[in-house]
This record gives structure tokens, C-alpha cells and sequence, in this order.
């Protein structure tokens, strides 16, 4: 592992990986690599922690530029001295690192009422592999000038560039944060329950809908409220009265996040990656008027397995424990991706106890009409397959 210091050392450490045809895997704080396929090239891990400064924090402005590797627990902190936060769920954000997750574009419940941060990066830095810094973007908010390379970036798994400097623009922290808790009687009442929040005056931040032993195999559904106190309180007041009562296996649960229980969006945010071994774990991503669809098809396959969806987006984290005897390359092959695309959508895994066994198109989900577009891409920012070779999309890695 080489640890890097500033930008002229990743320049320094391409040019050496292109002298050597070294292959280099960026990384951040380590919470994510099992995300993408196994590298099978020999090369060398690149550590990112330790560009973790500010760079300027114009407050008043609302824009932040740090350093990559910032932990995204340490930019919260920084930025909540001003009342002010980046709305991402980072799950262990103690350890994940904004250019991790910048790489990986992981977003959690709040992106129903806040999107992704391909909303929130304005401006980037990135050494690609041809040893050349450049920038895309910059560091005030109405910018128009040139392609959005911020965008391009965010998600390529580091296949296109190590990203050394990020500019933020943030929001301010809320008044009051809450979240209602509802215990339907079953998978069809929580179908009823989302239904009522197309009709609904309340305007949630979060959508989710969980399934796991920790809740006793039983289905809870969560909804998220942020605003001003008032605003907050007339909000779940609102969709207590609107919830059909006998959808309800019990009386609804309201959790102040910040009073009674201030971890409780966090614990929602590491739900969806556990700490511990489970065999596969697959992200869907279809119709949000499918979700419930199915769900109700993938407890077919697996009765131990846990799900977590962010029901407002379409998209369902499940964790399979039992894998059957074909293995599971062939499982979401023949069973999973065939269930995401009847519900309008797709598939792709986010980790696997045995990813040696999967193919390139089995992992991401098929081979779709864009690749070309990015192989191009790719061609261009990194002609040599320095950059993370192996692990993601490409056909030629």
C-alpha cells in the first residue's frame, strides 16, 4: 500500500505505474471494496486518508473545498459548526471517505428528498492516467463554462481518475429531524402505506421500507421528516391522520432524532451494508409503484434474507444468506435479474462471498447500449488500464 500525501504525489505514482504498467486501486477508507469485481492485476493499493484537508470554507456562501480523503464523519462535524451539512447518508462515516463515496456515488434515504451528490459536487480534481491534473467544475455554484466532468466522475469506481479535491456546495442543518414508524400487518398493507403518500399533503425526506431478523422477520415502515419544529410536527401529524388504521399492526412510533435517539438515521444508512459475512448482497433498481412487487418475489428465494428499500426511488438492497446450489453467479442470472426486469428495472451486485465466480455482465447487470460511450470515455482518461483495472464495466480491462 502507498500512502499519498498531496496531489504531486499521485502525479508522481502514475508516472511511475506507467513506466512500469503497475495497475493502482485507489483507496479511501476501505468500506466499500468489495464493491466491483476482484482485481486481478497485479499492482498497487493507493491510500487516499491522508488528503483530509480544507481547503476553503466559505460559509456564507455554502460551498466547502477539502481534500479526498476527508472522512465524511469529520466534514459533518467541520460543517456543523456553521449549522451546515452535505444531506448524503454515509453508512460507518467514521471511516467512508468523500472520495470513496464520491467513486462509488452510494446515497442512502435521503436521497428522496435530497437526490445524490451528483447534486452536490460543483467542482473536482482528479489525476487521471496519463499523469495530468486536471479540474472540472469550480468552486462557486452557477458555473457553466465546459463539460460537466464533475458528473462524469461520480460513480466511475476511480477507473477514470483518482480524485484528489472536491468542491461542495451544502445546506443547512434542519430545525428538527423525525422519523414515523409504522408496523404494517403485512407486505400488502406497507403497499397501502406508500400508496397514501402519492395522495398525501406530507412531504417526507426518506421513504424506507425494512425486512430483516432485527425486527423479527416483520416488515417496518419508515418515513422521514426534516424542516423547521413546526413544520416537522404538522407533518407527521398529518400522515398519522391519513394512514389507513387497519394497514397498522400497532400504534405508529415517532423517533425525535434529535432528542431521543440521535443515531437512528445513521443506523438506517448501515442497514443496508452489514458488518458481518453475508454471502450476496444485490442492489435493484426499478419502478418505485414495483417495489413491493418485488420484494414480495425475492422472499420467494431466500426466507432469511433482510431488505432494505428506498421505496420513493425504486431501490432495493437485499442481502441473501441462503445461496442455492448453482451458485450465485447463476442465481441472479437465471432468478434475480430476470424478477428486476419484469419490475422495470435492473440489477447488479454490490458484494459477493464468491466474486471470482461472476462475470463482468453478470455484476453490472448486463451489457447495455452505453457501453461503447464509455469505453471511449475510458480510452481517453486512461489509455494504459492503470486506473482500478479489471473491476468495473469495461469490456477491454
Amino acid at each position: 500500500m502507498l500512502a499519498i500525501a498531496s496531489a504531486d504525489d499521485v502525479i508522481e505514482l502514475v508516472h511511475t505505474a506507467r513506466d512500469t504498467d503497475a495497475a493502482l486501486y485507489p483507496e479511501g477508507g476501505a468500506t466499500a471494496l468489495d464493491y466491483g469485481l476482484p482485481a486481478r492485476k497485479p499492482g498497487y493499493s493507493v491510500e487516499l486518508a491522508g488528503l483530509n484537508q480544507v481547503i476553503d470554507y466559505p460559509w456564507r456562501d455554502m460551498t466547502i473545498t477539502v481534500e479526498a480523503g476527508i472522512t465524511m464523519q469529520s466534514l459533518a462535524a467541520i460543517l456543523a459548526e456553521q449549522r451546515q451539512r452535505l444531506p448524503i447518508d454515509a453508512p460507518f462515516a467514521e471511516q467512508a471517505t468523500l472520495g470513496g463515496l464520491i467513486a462509488t456515488n452510494y446515497s442512502g434515504a435521503r436521497r428522496f428528498g435530497f437526490g445524490t451528490l451528483r447534486d452536490y459536487v460543483i467542482g473536482i480534481s482528479a489525476v487521471d492516467g496519463n499523469a495530468k491534473l486536471f479540474k472540472g467544475g469550480g468552486r462557486v455554484v452557477k458555473n457553466v463554462a465546459g463539460y460537466d466532468m464533475c458528473k462524469l466522475l461520480v460513480g466511475s469506481l476511480g477507473t477514470l481518475g483518482i480524485i484528489t479535491q472536491v468542491t461542495l456546495k451544502v445546506r443547512p442543518l434542519p430545525e428538527a429531524s423525525a422519523l414515523l414508524v409504522a408496523r404494517p400487518v403485512n407486505l400488502a398493507a406497507a403497499e397501502k402505506l406508500l400508496a397514501a403518500l402519492n395522495t398525501s399533503l406530507a412531504t417526507p425526506v426518506a421513504v424506507e421500507l425494512l425486512y430483516g431478523n432485527q425486527f423479527g422477520d416483520e416488515w417496518r415502515f419508515i418515513v422521514g421528516f426534516e424542516g423547521s419544529a413546526a413544520e416537522v410536527a404538522w407533518q407527521i401529524e398529518t400522515l398519522q391522520a391519513e394512514w389507513p388504521r387497519e394497514a397498522l399492526a400497532e400504534e405508529l412510533a415517532v423517533i425525535d432524532q434529535l432528542e431521543q435517539q440521535p443515531g437512528a438515521w445513521q443506523e438506517l444508512t448501515d442497514f443496508s451494508l452489514p458488518a458481518g459475512d453475508v454471502p450476496l448482497v444485490v442492489k435493484f433498481s426499478v419502478r418505485p409503484s414495483q417495489v413491493c412487487t418485488l420484494l414480495d418475489k425475492l422472499r420467494t428465494f431466500d426466507d432469511q434474507a433482510a431488505f432494505q428499500a428506498h421505496a420513493g426511488n425504486g431501490i432495493v438492497i437485499a442481502q441473501f444468506r441462503q445461496i442455492p446450489a448453482v451458485g450465485a453467479c447463476k442465481f441472479l442470472l437465471q432468478q434475480l435479474q430476470p424478477a428486476a426486469h419484469a419490475c422495470g428495472g435492473y440489477a447488479h451486485v454490490w458484494s459477493a462471498a464468491t466474486a471470482d465466480d461472476f462475470t463482468r455482465p453478470a455484476w453490472w447487470g448486463g451489457v447495455r447500449g452505453e457501453m461503447v460511450y464509455m469505453e471511449r470515455v475510458k480510452q481517453q482518461f486512461d489509455p494504459q488500464r492503470l486506473l482500478n483495472p479489471g473491476r468495473f464495466i469495461y469490456e477491454n480491462d
